[in-house]
């Protein structure tokens, strides 16, 4: 029987590669998407359209009411966004408090409730240095966690979690991906900034692999 795995799929490059590599692997995938008062919803419509055409069972769960108990980032507040590389300090101000407990939690309930045995998230290493919720011991931790929370066991998977961005576009290439298929900017234009933290690792790991990003950008 196909094993199946709860993915949670923001629409940006790192979960559009482990949605893709869970299905490579013969996975059951149930994609799931999250609004959780993020200034701009561009990624939820790219993830909802990836799993329309690949036929994979997608849910977007509205948690955006609990805005308010998310105050002091960037992404959800009304701080202005920091341009530059991730590793700068100043991105620590795209810190969302505590979202990927809770976005992990609910993925988990979601799994339980479907029979899943895996969740899949995106964190990599080149996010330890400002997202404590993406660093080995947070994933650790949860795994203890999810264990016993529930009378199933559910594991939380990171395929990434060692990897460099540059390393996670080269493996999604090997797949043969299409990264015009997601959106990484933290500014919801029509085209991508280039200049917030998400833009220049993504535009940084295309030109470590030799290519053009296929994503427009307004400079």
């Amino acid at each position: 029987m196909t094993q199946k795995a709860v993915v949670i799929y923001s629409g940006g490059m790192d979960s559009f590669t482990v949605l893709n590599k869970v299905v490579k692997q013969g996975g059951e995938v149930h994609a799931l998407s999250f609004n959780y008062g993020q200034k701009h919803s561009k990624e939820l419509d790219y993830a909802a359209n990836v799993c329309k055409s690949m036929g994979i069972s997608h849910k977007v769960v509205d948690i955006s009411a609990i805005n308010f108990l998310l105050a002091g980032s960037a992404l959800t507040d009304s701080v202005p966004m920091p341009e530059g590389h991730y590793e700068a300090e100043n991105m620590a101000q795209t810190v969302v408090p505590n979202r990927n407990m809770i976005l992990l939690s609910l993925a988990v309930g979601y799994a339980v409730s479907i029979d899943a045995a895996q969740v899949y998230y995106g964190a990599h290493g080149g996010d330890h240095a400002i997202y404590p919720d993406c660093r080995p011991e947070f994933v650790q931790k949860m795994n203890d966690v999810c264990a016993i929370a529930n009378y199933e066991a559910v594991q939380i998977v990171t395929p990434y979690l060692h990897q460099s961005k540059v390393e996670i576009l080269t493996d999604g290439l090997s797949m043969g991906l299409d990264y015009s298929q997601t959106w990484t900017c933290y500014n919801g234009r029509e085209k991508a900034c280039g200049k917030c933290g998400a833009c220049q690792e993504r535009l940084e790991a295309f030109a470590e692999n030799g290519l053009t990003d296929p994503c427009e950008y307004e400079s």
